[in-house]
């Protein structure tokens, strides 16, 4: 009994925080939410400040014996702003001359190639070699198999100034917020689904059986989150290289990201219950609009004819006072 009636609850909650309509935002001390804050410094400003900075230092992240995060030594000034551009995370043993952040996978390619303002080397044996762009991304491909669907969902994110982070407390690939994690919650839990020939064997595995979809569903809706799957897929399967030869296209070239392209979808519960009600509200709005829209016919019309009546009144006056 008690088992049925914790469920239940549990149903009626994700249901409320589901349908939820716009972002949650977090509360200062005073009571009142970010929103204000967040309209007053935009993410694409604290994006772009952060990009000016980086550019001008020169800065060189340097890639992990293993995997593909990467750690940036940047000055307060630089922590500051890679703070506020939500990238990375600070190390907690960070000096206070120079400060260390801990960049993922997609981080690092992102400011990178998208924003071009670091560069990123390997070191082996106290020797440091900086990477090409060829050499970077066939790192991290290596690293990761999935990562070009995973980078090109995170950058598509991001260029839309959309905060993007790790969704896998989730069970997700990613959560995205609308705009710093400290001032608001996140809005939607992202899952990332590959389709094409070109992404072998993970192409079709997520999100294929009805029970999954529902899984991912529920859960993102338990923790007040809108379910958004990303479908990432190639333009054309067929990458020009010169005039007279075309290959299928590898996603172990870089040259291939700009083929692939993100279509969005949300997915959200359908509610009987909830259909009704909103239906029953809108015809009350409906005919109230009519009952109004009737009521402002009935004054117009009695104003015409006033004015025609005030009208005549007058015109009569100055008729007899002419002939008098």
């Amino acid at each position: 009994m008690y088992l049925c009636l914790i469920i239940i609850i549990l149903c009626i909650f994700s249901a409320y925080w589901t349908y939820m309509s716009g972002p949650r935002w977090k509360k200062g001390k005073d009571g009142k939410d970010f929103s204000a804050l967040a309209a007053a410094n935009p993410m694409s400003s604290s994006v772009a400040e952060l990009q000016s900075s980086l550019k001008r230092s020169n800065l060189v992240a340097t890639l992990s014996s293993r995997g593909g995060d990467a750690v940036l030594g940047v000055n307060p000034q630089q922590a500051t702003l890679l703070y506020r551009a939500a990238f990375g995370r600070a190390v907690d043993n960070a000096g206070a001359e120079e400060q260390w952040f801990q960049l993922g996978a997609e981080e690092v390619f992102y400011l990178y190639h998208a924003l071009k303002c670091i560069s990123v080397s390997t070191e082996s044996a106290n020797v440091k070699k900086q990477m090409s762009d060829g050499e970077l991304w066939d790192h991290l491909c290596s690293a990761s198999e999935s990562f070009p669907e995973m980078y090109k969902a995170y950058s598509h994110l991001r260029s839309k100034n959309w905060v993007v982070r790790s969704g896998m407390q989730y069970g997700t690939d990613f959560v995205a917020y609308r705009h710093h994690p400290a001032l608001v919650h996140s809005e939607f839990a992202v899952v990332v689904v590959p389709e094409g020939e070109e992404f072998g064997g993970r192409r079709g595995r997520r999100l294929k059986v009805w029970s999954d979809l529902l899984c991912a569903l529920r859960a993102s809706g338990s923790v007040a989150k809108t379910l958004l799957v990303l479908t990432v897929s190639s333009s054309s399967v067929v990458c020009e290289l010169r005039a007279s030869s075309s290959v299928v296209c590898e996603l172990r070239s870089l040259d291939c990201l700009d083929q692939l392209v993100v279509h969005e979808r949300t997915i959200t519960r359908w509610i009987a219950q909830q259909c009704r009600e909103q239906r029953r509200e809108q015809r009350v709005r409906e005919e109230a609009n009519k009952e109004e829209q009737g009521h402002t016919r009935e004054t117009l019309v009695l104003n015409y004819w006033g004015v025609m009546l005030g009208f005549t009144v007058l015109s009569s006056l100055l008729v007899y006072k002419l002939r008098s």
